[in-house]
């Protein structure tokens, strides 16, 4: 069987409490994305279908 990685407390991803600093994060500076590149349009273009399927399932849930 294979393992999924899983998100939030599970992996240790906790969010800080107010008040603390979070400047220091692992989240780069610079990104090395070309965005005029067909493929990351491309790319960008499917996340968000699936991004609006995901949310009008759950608008439907409720």
């Amino acid at each position: 069987m294979s393992e999924r990685q899983g998100s939030g407390a599970a992996t240790g991803n906790i969010k800080t409490p107010a008040g603390q600093d979070t400047s220091k994060t692992d989240v780069p500076e610079d990104f090395d994305i070309d965005m005029g590149d067909p493929e990351t349009e491309k790319a960008a273009v499917a996340i968000q279908s699936q991004f609006r399927k995901f949310q009008k399932k759950k608008t439907e849930k409720s």
